[in-house]
Formats: C-alpha cells, structure tokens, sequence
C-alpha cells in the first residue's frame, strides 16, 4: 500500500511539474524576439504582388514574417483557381512547416492535397475563401469574412440606405462557377431579390480581378442594355475601384447608378470622393495575410489550435470613408 501510495504522489507531483513547467518554456520562447525561428511557411497571396487587394494580404504576411522571424516563402497566383491547385500540389510536394492557402479553387479541388498535407503533418491554414468541408476533414482554420453572411448583410444595407424596392433594376457580378468565392455575391443577390429587385447577372471572370479593364466590354454592355439599372454589385475591391472606367464607358455620370461592393483601396477611396461609388463590405485583407502566419507559428511552437477570425469588419461609405482613406492609400485597409 506505501508503495502504491509513494506512486500517486510521485504522479502528482510529475503532472503539477508538466503543467507548470511547459507555459514556462512557452513564455520563455514567446518573450525572446523572433520566436517562430525554424518555421517554415509556404503563403498564398491569391493575386499579383502589385494587386490592390493581394497587395494588401501580402503586406499583412510581410508584417508577420518581420515580427516573428518565421521563414515564409510567398506565392502569387493571378487569382488563377487552377494555378493555385497546382501550386498547392507543388508546396505539399516540398513539405513546408505550415501552409497557409486562398480558398479559391474550392472544397472539391483541395481536397485530396489537404488530405496529403495531413499526412504529411503540414499545418494548414485557409484564407479570403472558406473550404469548410475540407476543414471539417482534416482541420485548418480560416481567417477571412464569412462571405454568405457578409453578402447579405451588404445587400440588405443597400436597400436601407438607398430605398430600392418592387421592380428595380441591378446588376450583380458573381461567377458562378467558383461556388465557394460566390457566395458572398449570392447573398447580396439574395437580398436584393426578396425585397423585389429585378437581377440581371454578368460572369466576372477571376482575370479581372488582376486586370479589371478586361470587364470593359461587359459591363458596358449589361448597363446599356438595361437603361433603367439603379444598382451595381461589384464583386471584389479590384473591380469595384474600376468603377469610374465602366460607368464612363457606358456614358454613365457619376451617382447615376449607385455602385456598392466589396473592400477597400485607394482606388475605392477616389471613387468615394468623387461621387463614384457609394458603399463597400471591408474584410481587412491585412489581417488575412498576418493572422495565418501568426497561427501556423502558434501550432508548429506550441501546439495551440488554428486560429479562426472572421474579418468582416462592417460597411464603409461616403459618410465614413475618410476615417479609413489614409491606410487605404498606403496599402494597409
């Protein structure tokens, strides 16, 4: 029995040891500067380095690298979905530490490399575009809007602000064949619909994104086909802040037709400013490029679970715009 009894004590005392002692080394590495040293990370920026948008999320990983000495290896995509595929394939192939990927190309696409990064022990972390059903199989955390939500809640905004009603016209951009980056238009879509707008859809191909001028002919057209359109959905910062360019080409004034969407550059902030554009959903990009280094860092070092942010931060418009115009206009909001 005393033997029995030394065992326990001796158990509890090396249980009280393992739990003092571990956030001891954990404060003792968080204290010293550059504490993800040795951490290697393979990050997915979506567009181009110079993108409004992709710039921005850069920037934020930019940010995380110089604050925690982590060594992280940056990939630009064009916001291709099929070039993101790849380049995930070719990332788990080199085994980093931790992955932190656009959900571009969606659940289907990502899944079978999510499975291979697991058993690989890459540590996967998602952005911009949620892969739920890939992280609901092999974990990963996401740090982005939630876009379904933010959607409608953009829409219904809208029509608060703006009063549209029965049988009003607006043309929403939306491609659909990427689901999963479509559902933030969907609900605004959505939104807009149950309150009675009329919806006249144009497929906004992902190479807008990095050249928005290529929507030129489009969006011309849908506006002049529809003379009585009240509204514009745009579908990204990139082609929101190309506003000027498309309703100019369709012989449009500025405020003729309400123009709304989604994030913030200083593209966006001109067109606030010259009566351009009237609403947009922000997400901080920057967040979404530092918060996924951040986690990755946190679980190769200690073991701590994926962070999961929703970065949706609320609505900027002409009344509020130039509290966030600065930071805008240097590459930060």
């Amino acid at each position: 029995m005393g033997s029995k009894r030394s065992l326990i004590s001796m158990l509890v005392i090396l249980a009280f040891v393992v739990m003092v002692a571990a956030p001891v080394l954990a404060q003792d590495d968080l204290d010293r500067a550059h504490w993800c040293e040795g951490v290697t990370v393979r990050f997915f920026a979506g567009g181009t380095e110079g993108d409004a948008f992709a710039g921005i999320v850069y920037r934020g990983a930019l940010a995380a690298e110089r604050d925690l000495g982590a060594n992280v290896e940056y990939v630009f995509s064009g916001w291709d979905s099929e070039l993101m595929t790849q380049q995930l394939r070719e990332a788990v192939a080199q085994a980093p530490d931790g992955i932190a990927m656009m959900g571009h190309p969606g659940n289907e696409a990502i899944m079978p490399l999510a499975a291979e990064a697991a058993e690989a022990g890459i540590i996967m972390m998602y952005q911009n575009v949620d892969v739920d059903q890939v992280r609901a199989r092999y974990g990963g955390g996401y740090v982005g809007a939630q876009l379904a939500s933010q959607g409608r809640a953009l829409g219904e905004e809208a029509l608060r602000q703006f009063g549209f009603g029965e049988g009003d016209q607006a043309i929403v951009l939306a491609n659909l064949a990427q689901r999963e980056r479509a559902l933030r238009e969907l609900g605004t879509w959505e939104a807009l619909e149950d309150a009675g707008m009329e919806i006249i859809h144009v497929d906004s191909a992902p190479t807008w994104a990095a050249d928005p001028n290529l929507g030129i002919p489009a969006m011309v057209a849908a506006i002049t086909d529809n003379p009585d359109v009240k509204l514009v959905v745009f579908s990204g910062g990139q082609v929101l802040g190309n506003t000027q360019t498309y309703f100019e080409a369709a012989g449009l004034e500025a405020g003729q037709v309400k123009a709304i969407g989604f994030d913030t550059n200083e593209f966006i902030m001109q067109g606030f400013a010259d009566g351009w554009i009237h609403l947009t959903a922000d997400q901080q990009p920057f967040l979404q490029g530092y918060l996924p280094v951040l986690s990755i860092c946190q679980t190769a070092k200690f073991g701590l679970a994926p962070l999961n942010a929703d970065t949706g931060a609320g609505f900027i418009d002409v009344s509020n715009y130039e509290q966030v115009e600065a930071l805008a206009i240097a590459g930060y909001r």
